[in-house]
């Protein structure tokens, strides 16, 4: 069975797809009107509609101002059947006739039984003689044909009003000469006579006054309308800008339904309202306005019914942001009808895609064989969550498409419109979902039943109606003899190109190589490895081209313009010291944070600083550090074989972290330090729309920095530790845990002495020792600090014997570096205590001090306070020895007749003798 044979009705046949508000023809009318899908949510659309239409126009509001509220707002995203839907709002308020049916006829035989909507478009349908519908897309009736100087809207409705009543809509000057006519009974005499004079009918003439002025003074005249002069005084006017205020125009439409009698109404329905207005506030001020004026003065028989791709509350909130107050308008406009992307899939499926019952069975039976491949076939990643087949009914309905592409679809043409990537045509609705399904399906319906539609093909259908900047980057893609050589129609390059330029501007997928892929698959059959590297492939080539550039892991199309920026920021000259001087950054700044080690013990008491290199250059420069951390990138010139990292490691003091051979985070900081450069440099000011560009090259450079950051983190995580020679296992710990374990062993090998201060002591222990009322208690009694205290005396004495007295700052000096690693507290501590037990002498200003002679307040300051710390000196203390300590027992028992060395007498001798300075 081939793809064509699936289908209820031929899928070639002649589907208006491209609805157009001025299309009348009715042929065209009876297609729409036969076709129309209505489905639940257009059912409930409709109902809201006519259900406050009927309500309305019988006077039976909730409210006495009920009347007022004539604004209808409908909206939905491009191609979601907004226009369509008008349209058919507009053939039932009029009835309009086609096929020999009445249009509510089309819908009773559709069978709606929706609540009351039958009675209620019939009651509509009733009043079709007494209502006159004005249908028209707004953007095709501006005169200015600009959309930067556009007509205000009462301009636009002018001339639509004037044309309903066969008036000349382009020069309102002439549509009031016609009216003046008319109510006067004067029009069609007037005609006749300026034929006569003219050889013309007035109503092919009319558009050039110009070069008929004579004409129509000498007819004004001849009806009597004016006197000569007065008329040739109009006539001057015609060549100044009319002008009219939204309540003139509002008092006009009111005279002319009071001339057409009391139950008369009139329908603005106007196409593509949210396009025309923009993110403009003096149009949307303009409509509130209008509205609100027709509204008040034809007291609910002035309707004004719009489309827009925004709903109301979205436009006027942003613009809101700009301080103008909008809730008028939103009050005006309380019947809001919303189209979803769900409606379009329903009309979609039923007007196209409905299967025979016999294809149905066959596209189930194949998707129950081959369930598991598609699953595995199509798989999005890094993205919104999209639609795939649920079961083998929903491939049956969908195939030859798959369900993502509804509303994806959808969000493309949105896109593409709101950047300013589609032609006129596209820009005015002249295409829709429903036509570019059926072109893509009539693509594969020769072939045998298996091939998938891949997204690309929608961009076929789409080819001729975008703008030719864009255009032409695929044309030229096709001519490129590197992407093409064969000079085919087309090749795989191409298609990737076609589908990166369809997802340029859709936020709602990222163009990842993943994601490319399954856009891309075009059977169920595909090889999804073999179409992913072809894919890869193809993506390489078009960035060498510079046709696509890569951010991070995602692919992005280029324009014309874009592909000029990006030669430019190429051309723009980084060195590789400037790619590791942001790497390390970025790296030791960010990632890591901090340039101290904190051992764990004691709370984090003792940190020890680290030389941070990168590649050999230095981040941060200090002054050289015993330990270093050093990270060597793919751009080293270092030798990084398994051996020459074991010996480097071996002739080092600190850590070694080598980061595996993948480019990708360096290639990112190159183009993120080309673009600073290219901004720097203000080319890009003599360039079209050079803030547009300024700000999308801002935002992509975050997004480089930022991914940069990523693919560090992930090298970091992948980095191979070197510690003392050794490579270190370190599983799946972060990369600050790793660093840090390895940072833990060459700390607690460089300061090994660091152990030694076994109790944490400070400046509350100090003042302890020196406060003579309080007795002298240690944590965990004993001798605290004891190799700590050993080494210091030591110390101290060593510099004693070369007549050197050690200063505070001295001892500070020796014991904070390795191998001993102490703090200032430790330090003051460790000297007070040596004092406090008379084991060493301290001087002040060479001045000695003694615990008798000083208060606890000023000892505490001498020992703690930085400005002491080079006027602080010590030296050892010189005591007795034993054979010194027996010869003055000897002494004393001869010359005072002692008994004995544990006599009362002799131990109070000796006592004293100990506190005294004994000097050789």
């Amino acid at each position: 069975m081939i793809v064509k044979d699936l289908f209820v009705k031929p899928i070639d046949r002649n589907i208006q797809g491209v609805i157009k508000v001025g299309q009348t023809d009715d042929s065209f009318i009876q297609q729409e009107l036969e076709e129309y899908v209505v489905t639940n949510e257009l059912k409930k659309h409709f109902n809201t509609f006519f259900d406050r239409y009927i309500e309305r126009i019988s006077g039976n509001t909730r409210t006495a101002s009920g009347t007022d509220k004539i604004g209808v707002w409908i909206s939905g995203f491009f191609g979601s059947g907004k226009s369509h839907f008008l349209k058919i709002l507009s053939y039932i308020l009029k009835n309009k006739e086609a096929g020999g049916k009445k249009a509510l006829d089309y819908f009773i035989d559709k069978k709606i039984d929706y609540n009351l909507l039958i009675p209620n478009m019939t009651r509509a349908a009733s009043e079709a003689n007494n209502t006159d519908i004005i249908l028209f897309n707004i953007d095709s009736k501006n005169s200015s044909g600009s959309g930067d100087e556009r007509d205000p809207l009462v301009s636009v409705f002018l001339r639509v009003f004037n044309e309903m009543q066969g008036y000349c809509g382009p020069d309102p000057y002439i549509a009031s000469l016609e009216r003046r006519l008319e109510e006067q009974n004067k029009l069609e005499e007037y005609k006749k006579i300026f034929q006569t004079k003219e050889n013309n009918s007035w109503d092919e003439a009319r558009y050039d006054v110009g070069f008929i002025q004579d004409s129509i003074i000498d007819a004004i005249v001849e009806v009597g309308l004016m006197s000569k002069e007065a008329a040739r005084n109009w006539c001057e006017k015609i060549a100044t800008p009319y002008t009219i205020s939204n309540e003139d125009f509002a008092l006009l439409v009111k005279k002319y339904l009071d001339r057409k009698g009391k139950n008369h109404r009139i329908i603005f329905m106007v196409d593509e309202m949210g396009q025309f207005i923009g993110q403009d506030s003096r149009l949307m001020l303009n409509l509130q306005t209008l509205v609100e004026d027709l509204g008040t003065v034809c007291q609910g028989k002035a309707w004004v019914v719009v489309t827009s791709q925004e709903d109301i509350d979205s436009i006027t909130q942003n613009m809101a942001a700009r301080s103008n107050d909008f809730s008028k308008i939103q009050g005006r406009f309380d019947t809001r009808l919303s189209l979803s992307s769900a409606d379009v899939s329903e009309v979609i499926r039923k007007r196209i895609l409905e299967k025979t019952t016999s294809a149905s069975q066959t596209l189930s039976l194949m998707y129950d064989e081959k369930a598991t491949v598609i699953r595995n076939l199509i798989v999005f990643s890094n993205t919104a969550q999209k639609k795939l087949y649920e079961n083998a009914n929903n491939f049956a309905t969908d195939y030859p498409f798959v369900p993502y592409q509804f509303d994806l679809l959808g969000n493309v043409l949105t896109a593409i419109r709101e950047h300013g990537a589609s032609g006129k045509h596209l820009a005015q609705g002249e295409r829709s979902m429903l036509a570019l399904f059926k072109e893509s399906a009539i693509h594969l319906s020769p072939k045998d039943i298996g091939p998938l539609v891949p997204f690309n093909l929608f961009y076929d259908a789409l080819d001729k109606f975008l703008d030719s900047g864009h255009r032409n980057v695929i044309q030229s893609a096709l001519r490129n003899e590197r992407i093409n050589p064969a000079n085919k129609e087309s090749c795989l390059a191409v298609e990737v190109l076609k589908t990166l330029f369809l997802v340029k501007y859709v936020k709602e997928i990222t163009a990842t190589l993943e994601n490319i892929t399954s856009l891309m698959c075009s059977s169920i059959d595909e090889d999804r490895l073999e179409l992913t590297k072809n894919i890869q492939n193809a993506l390489i080539l078009l960035q060498e081209e510079t046709l696509v550039s890569k951010n991070g892991d995602i692919y992005i199309f280029l324009t014309n313009e874009e592909q000029e920026v990006n030669r430019e920021i190429e051309r723009q000259n980084v060195s590789s010291a400037e790619v590791i001087q942001s790497a390390s950054v970025i790296i030791f700044d960010d990632i890591i944070g901090e340039n101290k080690y904190k051992l764990s013990d004691f709370g984090g008491r003792y940190s020890y600083s680290y030389n941070q290199l990168i590649d050999g250059i230095q981040h941060n420069p200090r002054k050289n550090l015993p330990i270093t951390l050093q990270i060597i990138t793919p751009d080293s010139e270092q030798q990084t074989d398994t051996s020459s990292l074991h010996m480097k490691s071996s002739q080092m003091t600190g850590v070694l972290v080598v980061l595996p051979q993948q480019t990708d985070f360096l290639n990112e900081l190159r183009r993120h330090l080309r673009i600073e450069k290219y901004l720097r440099s203000g080319v890009y000011q003599t360039l079209q729309g050079a803030n547009d560009i300024k700000g999308k090259l801002q935002d992509e450079n975050c997004s480089r920095k930022e991914a940069a950051r990523s693919l560090l983190e992930d090298a970091l995580r992948e980095a191979r530790i070197f510690v003392n020679g050794t490579e270190k296992t370190t599983g799946n710990k972060d990369i600050k845990s790793k660093i840090n374990d390895a940072l833990d062993t060459v700390v607690n090998s460089v300061y090994h002495k660091r152990s030694y201060i076994d109790t944490p002591l400070g400046i509350d222990n100090i003042r302890k020792l020196f406060n003579q009322d309080i007795p002298v208690l240690l944590p965990g009694g004993g001798n605290p600090n004891k190799h700590a205290l050993d080494d210091m005396r030591f110390f101290i004495e060593s510099n004693s014997q070369k007549h050197q007295r050690a200063s505070m700052r001295t001892l500070q000096d020796y014991f904070t570096k390795e191998p001993y690693g102490f703090i200032e507290d430790d330090i003051e501590w460790l000297c007070a205590r040596l004092f406090k037990d008379g084991d060493i002498n301290v001087y002040i200003n060479n001045s000695q001090i003694s615990i008798q002679d000083k208060t606890e307040s000023e000892l505490v300051n001498y020992f703690t306070r930085k400005q002491y710390a080079d006027s602080l000196t010590t030296e050892i203390r010189r005591k007795a020895n034993d054979t010194q300590l027996k010869n003055i027992r000897e002494v004393l028992k001869a010359l005072f007749n002692l008994l004995g060395y544990n006599s009362p007498p002799f131990r109070a001798v000796q006592k004293q003798a100990k506190s005294d300075k004994l000097d050789r």
